[in-house]
């Protein structure tokens, strides 16, 4: 998006924040290429949670299976309508690096979190209407089973699981501070990036992303502390929402909780693949979880809210993928 014309940036603003142009070409979509599908009830997943908690890196490293299909930047910004505009970018783009600043590069083929253009509609919508949105990107990719990273999917999980009797959810925990941390520092750089440019605001908008920037939302009501330049805020965000995650889901038994820091061990990752039905292969690239080591914090925090994080932390570690 930081390099998109004028062109290309007001084409986004036109389809990705108009819900009538976004359904009306679904609905075409439907039309078209929905009769020569054959609808199945795959092993989907789908991965959810905080961001900077390695989503990213475990869509790219289940996506490099080739095994799935996903959306993917090529997509953009025609969300809803994978088939008809699939041609639409014919060249490659080189990769490069994304506007974190993280060192995870991305080409027109990566794989991201786009779909909630579609999850953002109401209940019935997604009842009706998800299946047949799912097996319109596996028509285009032609793949048998989808990959989607959507960090607010984490409120949906009943609802999809609803759907999707046999889908898996993955969801990624980062060690507190560490991940408090990293949520900080891509706050600030977002602010300063939205300040510079108001189209990645409002690109961020459209896909939902919120989770850090100008137009922050916090994902639940702040207790103690409301500064979001302020690690304890993120500390305490942190607490909140792994916490009810945990009592929430616990018990799912398609629900599988990764631990960030062990993605690093050859080992977990082959339970991990044995948890989502997926065999080991030479195109699966152990090299997305190379960043998963602690860094060192340079902030001040709060202690008693780290000594509760660490407490739901350790949960989440008890009941995660056994080596």
């Amino acid at each position: 998006m930081q390099n998109y014309n004028s062109i290309q940036k007001l084409l986004h603003d036109i389809v990705l924040n108009n819900k009538f142009i976004n359904k009306s070409l679904f609905e075409l979509e439907k039309i078209i290429y929905l009769k020569q599908i054959k609808l199945e009830d795959k092993p989907h997943i789908f991965i959810t949670g905080l961001p900077r908690s390695g989503t990213t890196s475990l869509l790219n490293f289940i996506y490099s299976s080739n095994e799935f299909a996903s959306l993917t930047y090529k997509n953009m910004p025609f969300i809803l309508s994978p088939n008809l505009f699939k041609t639409l970018y014919k060249k490659n783009i080189l990769k490069k690096e994304r506007l974190h600043a993280d060192g995870i590069s991305f080409d027109i083929n990566s794989p991201e979190a786009f779909d909630e253009v579609f999850f953002n509609n109401k209940n019935d919508y997604i009842k009706n209407e998800l299946s047949n949105y799912i097996n319109l990107i596996l028509s285009s990719e032609k793949k048998e089973r989808y990959l989607s990273k959507n960090n607010l999917n984490f409120n949906r999980i009943d609802l999809i699981n609803s759907i999707l009797s046999k889908c898996i959810f993955l969801i990624p925990i980062r060690e507190p501070l560490q991940h408090a941390y990293s949520l900080l520092n891509q706050h600030k750089h977002f602010i300063k990036l939205q300040k510079k440019d108001d189209f990645i605001r409002r690109y961020m908008n459209y896909l939902g992303h919120n989770e850090f920037g100008l137009n922050h939302k916090p994902w639940n009501l702040p207790l103690n502390f409301n500064e979001l330049d302020n690690i304890n805020y993120w500390l305490e965000q942190w607490c909140l929402f792994y916490d009810s995650v945990f009592e929430k889901y616990k018990n799912h038994t398609n629900c599988f909780f990764i631990i960030y820091e062990k993605l690093i061990d050859p080992n977990y990752i082959k339970i991990l693949l044995e948890k989502i039905n997926l065999s080991y292969n030479d195109s699966l690239d152990l090299n997305f979880f190379k960043n998963a080591n602690k860094k060192e914090i340079k902030a001040d925090y709060s202690t008693d809210t780290y000594k509760k994080a660490k407490i739901v932390y350790e949960n989440f570690n008890n009941r995660t993928l056994k080596i």
